[in-house]
């Protein structure tokens, strides 16, 4: 398997893997909106607020994919970046691929001295990976989140994770209350 942070070329291919993964998850209507989301997340945030990693299959198929995009908190000095979304091909969950590529893609988040990971999902499955659960007076979220348990956050710098300042804004992608 091998983890790479080249994906322009095959962009297609990693936005059929987030839509095929959550329609066989969640269904056919979350397949369309992930899918939709991941199409508008590469087609408009722009390079220097946009993490796109994969992980790939010794035949050199996409097996995983990973976006991180850059969350502003204009009232805090620090570099913080959001985790959506997360996809691992259905027939290879259970491989270590999600977690792999997860700590693939934090290690290039902390080599370009980003400071703070965030996510929004399962403990359970984000808690291996170093992500613990947070509260809006940790990092207040861009918008209301219907499941306040999964609100995530790491340090990426060694550093204990201390609350953000401030409200914070997402990119134009996510800034609807269907990702939230």
């Amino acid at each position: 398997m091998e983890f790479t942070s080249d994906y322009k070329d095959r962009t297609g291919e990693i936005i059929r893997l987030f839509a095929a993964t959550f329609t066989d998850s969640e269904g056919p209507g979350e397949g369309a909106l992930i899918e939709k989301l991941a199409t508008d997340m590469i087609a408009t945030v722009d390079e220097a607020d946009l993490f796109v990693f994969s992980a790939r299959d010794d035949a050199g198929a996409i097996i995983g994919a990973i976006i991180f995009t850059r969350i502003a908190y204009p009232e805090d000095d620090r570099t913080v970046f959001l985790l959506a979304p997360v996809a691992v091909a259905t027939s290879h969950h259970g491989r270590g691929v999600g977690q792999g590529l997860l700590r693939y893609g934090l290690g290039v988040l902390r080599e370009n001295g980003v400071d703070i990971a965030l996510t929004y999902g399962d403990i359970n499955f984000y808690g291996r990976v170093g992500f613990a659960q947070i509260t809006d007076a940790d990092a207040q979220p861009p918008l209301p989140l219907s499941y306040p348990e999964g609100w995530l956050g790491q340090s990426l710098t060694g550093r204990p994770f201390d609350p953000l300042t401030g409200p914070s804004r997402c990119v134009a992608a996510l800034d609807s209350p269907d990702y939230w």
